[in-house]
């Protein structure tokens, strides 16, 4: 059974960091790119941050850049979003998703969990 789990979310102050982990089980994890989106109340779902499954080569929103980190573990079926000076307009629910490499109709996406940034 596939399953991701997104785990890290909370409240912080701005100027504060976070660690979002997203654990994957149920498919060949090295085979997907991974993904990190956001969605905040009355807005579209934007992607943040790809880690691509073929080396790994990342990218991110132009509003994150310098700011985020995305990393992915092969043998942990993990990847994670390192979230440091927030600001308030990064609150939002924040997904991880899968597709794979050759795919991108084949996906999966957590559940989301909760990024709340306020003083």
């Amino acid at each position: 059974q596939v399953e991701l789990v997104d785990s890290g979310g909370g409240l912080v102050q701005p100027g504060g960091s976070l660690r979002l982990s997203c654990v994957a089980s149920g498919f060949t994890f090295r085979y997907y790119h991974m993904s990190w989106y956001r969605q905040a109340p009355g807005k579209e779902r934007e992607l943040v941050a790809v880690s691509r499954a073929n080396g790994g080569s990342t990218n991110y929103a132009e509003s994150v850049k310098g700011r985020f980190t995305i990393s992915r573990d092969n043998v942990k079926n993990t990847v994670y979003l390192q979230m440091n000076s927030l600001k308030p307009e990064d609150t939002a629910v924040y997904y991880c998703r899968a597709n794979h490499l050759f795919s991108s109709t084949n996906e999966y996406w957590g559940q989301g969990t909760q990024v709340t940034v306020s003083s």
